[in-house]
């Protein structure tokens, strides 16, 4: 009997129809030499475009220096991405790891042993990883079904809604995780009141607030983080995405009050932190900073808002560069605009397109866009 044929690489997501060879801006180049306007960046991932010069110098400079070494080592590039991102979130302190949900695992189990409480909080329509207790948290019976069982404790909330937040009780709450832009579900976020509620009840539960600012993070909101944009100061702050505009790292990051509670035996990662992504990491926030790229996210935030007006799609989402377009064509037109060679990307709520491009995307690249959402509009 003839085995089943089963690829080398396991499937996991239906890939986008070309063969991607190269990356220059917002560009993506196929193994036809043609041109893709990449309007989603590898999930909200290539936060300075695709091998921005300034990147791909650091990568290798240091890998001429030093490749890798663990926590076991001090690293002078470490302990200048840490001081780096602390200045720039605005937190106290950092554990590096290696993704968005290893972030998450980390916040979550803190917050537990810092508490002693055994229930976690979140909020409908969130989507915070496919790790143990990220699972747990995640608002998304596809992954999560199996593993119900065997869940801790755990509550979901309503998502943005002032009312019923006022009136929650967190007491036997070891901590609340919270996208401040709910991306998966269709960009969904709250009010800056209903941020600042929650953190005055979470504050007066004893529980701990975590934002997962995986994809909100690194000036994607034309702020730094999203804390600084609802002028709200979490226990925790996780992110990973763009952080090394490509170069896998997470960050769990914290307030003093709360690291002060932490030991350094409850956390570890071999890999976190490692030369090359700090050295990424470094040129990423310099990218940021010294080009102006918030600033960018703005203008470029309203041009598409206002450019966007009396088209097919009934609203822009979301907020800076983490976008969802809203129409009652959204299937249709993201198979429009990839036959016209743009990505873009889907989500859990059939009516929205996400817009996740790099920080830099060009103008003229937006300019298209609009073109083709008009030229599909005006089509019967």
């Amino acid at each position: 009997m003839q085995g089943l044929m089963i690829p080398s690489l396991f499937p996991t997501y239906a890939p986008y129809p070309l063969v991607m060879v190269r990356g220059e801006g917002d560009i993506i180049f196929d193994d036809a030499g043609q041109p893709w306007i990449d309007l989603y960046g590898g999930h909200c991932v290539c936060s300075t475009g695709h091998s921005h010069p300034k990147v791909v110098e650091a990568i290798h400079r240091q890998s001429k220096q030093l490749i890798f070494y663990s926590t076991a080592g001090d690293l002078a590039i470490r302990r200048e991405a840490s001081d780096r991102l602390v200045a720039f979130s605005g937190m106290d302190t950092i554990f590096f790891c290696n993704s968005g949900a290893e972030a998450n695992e980390n916040a979550l189990k803190l917050a537990f042993q810092i508490t002693g409480r055994k229930a976690f909080g979140s909020f409908q329509g969130g989507w915070h990883g496919r790790t143990f207790l990220a699972m747990t948290v995640t608002d998304d019976r596809k992954i999560t079904e199996a593993f119900e069982s065997i869940f801790p404790e755990h509550y979901q909330f309503p998502f943005g809604d002032i009312q019923s937040l006022r009136v929650l009780d967190f007491s036997n709450l070891a901590c609340v995780i919270v996208e401040p832009i709910q991306s998966m579900s269709g960009i969904r976020t709250a009010s800056s009141e209903w941020f600042a509620v929650l953190r005055q009840k979470c504050t007066e539960a004893g529980c701990l607030l975590i934002f997962d600012e995986i994809q909100t993070g690194i000036g994607r909101l034309g702020q730094p983080f999203a804390s600084q944009y609802f002028q709200v100061r979490p226990d925790f702050i996780t992110s990973a995405k763009g952080l090394a505009s490509g170069i896998p790292i997470g960050a769990l990051m914290m307030t003093e009050t709360a690291a002060q509670h932490v030991k350094p035996h409850m956390l570890g990662s071999t890999f976190g932190g490692g030369p090359i992504a700090c050295a990424a990491l470094i040129a990423t926030l310099d990218i940021i900073q010294n080009e102006k790229l918030m600033e960018h996210v703005t203008r470029m935030h309203t041009y598409l808002t206002n450019a966007l007006k009396n088209t097919l799609i009934d609203e822009v989402k979301g907020i800076g560069l983490l976008l969802g377009l809203k129409s009652n064509r959204a299937s249709e037109l993201k198979e429009y605009l990839l036959s016209q060679r743009i990505l873009v990307g889907g989500s859990s709520d059939p009516h929205v397109l996400r817009l996740m491009p790099p920080l830099n995307v060009r103008e003229s690249s937006l300019e298209i866009l609009v073109e083709h959402i008009r030229t599909l509009g005006g089509k019967s």
